[in-house]
C-alpha cells in the first residue's frame, strides 16, 4: 500500500519586489509518495528551492493546500510547524550549516537536543548516524577539520537524527568537485534504496538527476514535466 508523503494542490507562491508581487509558484500540483527519490530541476529562478522551503514548512504558500505525512500545513499554529519541521523534515544545506564551535557529533545529537532525547541515547544514535555516513572515526572533529565532502555527510546525518519521514536537499553536490558528488550522491542513493528513505532534490546536476528515480521539471514556478526513471 502506497503512503503519501507530500501532497500539494494548486500551490501558489509570491513574493513582494517593492509595490510589485512576482510568482515564484504559479499552481503546482504534485503527489509524491514515502520512499520515493525525487529530483526538481529547472533554471534559475524556475520556484525549486522555493517549493522545498514551502514542503519543509520553512515558508508558507501564498495560496493553495500542502499536506506532509497526512498533515495539512494550513492549519498548524507556529509551534505546531517547529514540532513538523524537528520531528517529521530533515533538511540538508548546500553550505552544511554545521555549527563551527561543535564536534561532527555534537552537532548531529542538536536535533535530538531540541527534541529532549536522553543523553546516552543521543550519544548512540548519532554515533550511529557518523558510522552510517563513514565518519564514525571523525566524530570528534569540528567543521573546520572536515572536508566539504565531510561536511557534507556530517548535514546528511543530522538530517537523519530524529527518523524523518522525508529529507530535503538543496543542491546537495553544488559546492562539491565531481568525485566527492558522486560519493555523496552514492550515500543517498543507498539510504533510500536500503533504507526507504524520502529524499526531495532541488538540483542543477544532471548526476542527482541520474540517482533520483523520479524528476519533476520546473519552469516559471510551474510543473513543465513529470517523469520516472525506466
Amino acid at each position: 500500500m502506497n503512503v503519501i508523503a507530500v501532497q500539494a494542490q494548486n500551490l501558489h507562491k509570491s513574493y513582494l519586489l517593492g509595490a510589485t508581487a512576482v510568482g515564484a509558484l504559479r499552481g503546482v500540483d504534485l503527489t509524491i509518495q514515502r520512499g520515493e527519490f525525487v529530483a526538481f530541476m529547472g533554471p534559475s529562478g524556475c520556484g525549486k528551492t522555493t517549493l522545498l522551503n514551502l514542503i519543509g514548512a520553512i515558508d508558507t504558500p501564498s495560496r493553495g493546500t500542502l499536506c506532509v505525512d497526512d498533515v495539512v500545513l494550513e492549519k498548524l499554529s507556529e509551534d505546531q510547524l517547529a514540532d513538523l519541521r524537528r520531528d517529521r523534515i530533515g533538511v540538508v544545506f548546500q553550505f552544511y550549516n554545521l555549527l563551527p564551535t561543535l564536534s561532527a557529533r555534537e552537532n548531529v545529537e542538536l536535533p535530538m537536543q531540541f527534541k529532549g532525547t536522553q543523553r546516552t541515547e543521543r550519544r548512540e544514535r548519532s554515533m550511529s548516524l557518523l558510522e552510517r555516513v563513514g565518519l564514525k572515526d571523525r566524530a570528534d572533529h569540528k567543521p573546520a577539520e572536515l572536508s566539504g565532502g565531510e561536511q557534507q555527510r556530517v548535514s546528511i546525518a543530522r538530517a537523519l537524527a530524529n527518523q524523518p519521514v522525508l529529507v530535503l536537499l538543496d543542491e546537495p553536490t553544488g559546492d562539491l568537485d565531481s568525485v566527492t558528488g558522486q560519493g555523496i550522491m552514492s550515500l543517498l542513493r543507498d539510504l533510500n534504496q536500503r533504507e526507504k528513505v524520502t529524499l526531495l532534490v532541488a538540483t542543477h546536476d544532471s548526476m542527482v538527476a541520474e540517482a533520483s528515480s523520479r524528476i519533476i521539471k520546473l519552469r516559471d514556478g510551474c510543473v513543465e514535466s513529470d517523469s520516472r526513471a525506466s
